[in-house]
């Protein structure tokens, strides 16, 4: 422990320390205590069995299944970019695979967080809770592969690794700076989810503008465990006022190969969910989420409010070794550690 914080840079430091004063003080482990919990040994299942020993080893693994009708694929939007001015084009493709039912009892957890919202028995906002809370019950699938179509070249994804995403590099076909081109997923019929994404291709140099999410673009309310909940689980997502025209306003200033990205520090669970908010009011762009494995609506809490200056600081850094050479425009606020986290790089 003493020699994994001596690693950690002053900022880094002094955010952790803060976020846990914030924790200790609007009672966030209380709150987390009191959150239903399914009682399924997804972990057992997930890591004892054969399949679920070799999903560690990733795109390493040999034997990986493809993903079948009983799955649930999700495919992440993603940037492209050139290594070199004279390389090929490569992306960082995501693909995220559950089991489609869920074995807990969905209405206990669903009542149990409406409960501690104090809700009362209102059939929508019971369904808008199910609805939003079903990706944190589903089980992940580790050790799927998947096939997407890419302008006519066909990709194999995966297999995924034990939280159930697959991560891959790979090369794809040339394009113009600044086009965007759709994928699809070869899939069996009866396989739900978001079965198509949408890779911007951008070029070496310019400019591109990486953008917090909670509580800089979207009201997410992070240093309250009961607004998080209930800006995550019930209320309409809100961006925060005047931000989606200001953003209008910087895209219409830079040039139109600018890559944007956003980062949260949200689990991937709610990739849905950010996309459509995206898409409802802010430019398109990458969405960039922790890809821990979190089926525990607490979990969502712990992601949002633990290390999540170090967690930026990585993720900062592996989209400036994709485009060295551009500018970078970094937008957040105060309450993740965000200048902290600009700082460092």
């Amino acid at each position: 422990m003493g020699g994994q914080d001596e690693s950690k840079s002053p900022a880094a430091s002094y955010a952790d320390e803060m976020q846990k004063q914030t924790r200790r003080e609007r009672r966030f482990d209380d709150v987390e205590a009191e959150l239903p919990n399914p009682t399924v040994p997804t972990l057992q299942s997930a890591f004892f069995t054969a399949s679920g020993l070799l999903s560690h080893l990733g795109s390493y693994n040999p034997w990986g299944r493809p993903v079948t009708e009983d799955d649930i694929v999700w495919l992440m939007d993603n940037t492209a970019y050139k290594p070199s001015r004279l390389g090929s084009w490569q992306a960082e493709f995501i693909a995220a695979v559950f089991e489609k039912e869920p074995k807990c009892k969905v209405v206990d957890i669903v009542q149990g967080v409406a409960k501690k919202l104090g809700l009362a028995d209102d059939a929508e906002e019971l369904k808008t809770i199910e609805e939003r809370i079903l990706p944190f019950l589903w089980d992940v699938q580790p050790s799927r592969h998947l096939r997407v179509i890419n302008h006519k070249k066909e990709l194999k994804l995966g297999p995924s690794a034990s939280n159930g995403i697959s991560t891959d590099t790979l090369k794809i076909h040339e394009q113009p700076a600044g086009a965007m081109v759709s994928s699809s997923a070869m899939v069996p019929q009866g396989t739900s989810g978001l079965l198509k994404m949408h890779t911007f291709f951008a070029e070496p140099e310019g400019w591109s503008i990486l953008s917090d999410i909670d509580d800089t673009i979207k009201l997410t309310q992070t240093s309250d465990p009961i607004g998080i909940l209930r800006e995550t689980f019930v209320n309409e997502p809100t961006p925060i006022a005047g931000m989606p025209e200001l953003y209008k306003n910087i895209q219409a200033m830079l040039p139109q190969g600018s890559p944007w990205f956003y980062l949260s520090a949200s689990p991937y669970n709610l990739y849905p969910f950010l996309r459509e908010f995206r898409d409802q009011y802010y430019p398109p762009g990458t969405i960039i989420l922790r890809d821990s494995s979190w089926k525990t609506v607490a979990g969502l809490l712990s992601a949002l409010t633990l290390a999540t200056e170090q967690y930026k600081v990585e993720r900062i850094k592996k989209v400036h070794e994709w485009l060295p050479k551009r500018k970078m425009i970094l937008i957040g606020d105060s309450t993740q550690s965000d200048p902290e986290a600009y700082g460092d790089m």
